[in-house]
């Protein structure tokens, strides 16, 4: 039996000086993003951590792929009827977190969640296999099903249904945007002086940038 206790690795990839760092979070982040999506050791460069709270305030994360990546945030693509996309609709904020292990980094980008406009949705998935356009019909996602062999049927229900015809975006499914008011780059330094720098939108639409203690 293994002990969490005892694995231990020390960071010496590199180290995050304020002197390094763009003047704003997107050309960093686009930067380290880039740097990890052209590493065939890195799997899934695009995929964060999202982290919701429901009504109640009780905290669920999971997995997503970002799809979208510019100056207005983070966007992903779900179910509106999901666990997050319920959850969404009653407290629209979340945070997201980017882990890079291989490059012994990590960059959290924290904000209010909104939908994104329906053209976006439709552009974007007519761009899906088209094994995933019917997953997106078929799965309710989030819900309880009686089976496997119940969720093919009703995957194969809606490729027979739309046979060679192109498939349109359901309408309780589409993309959202993390818009950031933080944006934390943690970078891993030895003996656990990890570097950690933090942009931060103030009241009055401007930036600042400050070191957090690790």
């Amino acid at each position: 039996m293994t002990d969490p206790a005892a694995l231990r690795a020390d960071y010496t990839r590199g180290n995050l000086d304020e002197s390094d760092l763009a003047d704003a979070w997107y050309p960093q982040l686009r930067l380290w993003f880039d740097t990890a999506a052209a590493d065939p050791t890195v799997l899934e460069a695009n995929a964060v951590q999202l982290a919701t709270a429901d009504a109640e305030g009780r905290p669920a994360v999971r997995t997503v792929l970002v799809k979208g990546l510019d100056e207005r945030g983070l966007v992903f693509f779900t179910n509106y009827d999901s666990a997050k996309g319920r959850a969404l609709a009653a407290n629209p904020t979340a945070s997201a977190a980017f882990v890079w292990l291989a490059h012994q980094r990590q960059v959290r980008v924290t904000g209010p969640v909104a939908r994104v406009g329906r053209n976006e949705t439709e552009a974007y998935f007519a761009s899906r296999p088209r094994e995933s356009q019917v997953g997106a019909w078929a799965s309710p996602q989030s819900q309880v099903v009686e089976s496997r062999a119940a969720l093919d049927a009703l995957a194969a229900e809606v490729a027979a249904r739309f046979g060679d015809d192109p498939i349109p975006a359901p309408p309780h499914w589409g993309g959202y945007r993390l818009e950031p008011e933080e944006v934390e780059f943690w970078q891993g330094r030895t003996g656990r002086m990890h570097d950690r720098i933090r942009y931060r939108r103030c009241e009055d639409g401007s930036w600042v940038r400050e070191r957090l203690a690790p």
